[in-house]
């Protein structure tokens, strides 16, 4: 994980503004695996801690302003309920910009 994913995630969520993945990986110069591997692991680190979820900032080129099924896929697996999410990726994004330095 990046100094630079952190930044770009943290004035994100300050600024209350979501980005693509292919935009994201664009910015900072990753390939989307590299990038997708780091989004899982910033996921486990925020999970681990009781933060929301950094990695809600990111949205699917065709998901509707959501994240990719990816991101649900490793949320339940962390323990989340997922069951609405719409409600669930806007409570974490509030929460983030709650949160933002």
């Amino acid at each position: 994980m990046t100094d630079r994913l952190l930044a770009r995630l943290s004035a994100l969520g300050a600024a209350g503004q979501t980005i693509t993945y292919g935009a994201l990986a664009r910015d900072l110069g990753m390939r989307m695996g590299e990038l997708t591997a780091a989004l899982e692991g910033l996921m486990e680190q925020d999970a681990a801690l009781g933060h929301p979820l950094r990695a809600a900032l990111c949205e699917g080129r065709l998901s509707a302003g959501l994240p990719a099924q990816g991101f649900f896929l490793k949320a339940a697996s962390l323990g989340f309920d997922i069951s609405d999410p719409s409600t669930f990726v806007a409570g974490h994004r509030a929460a983030l910009a709650l949160t933002a330095p």
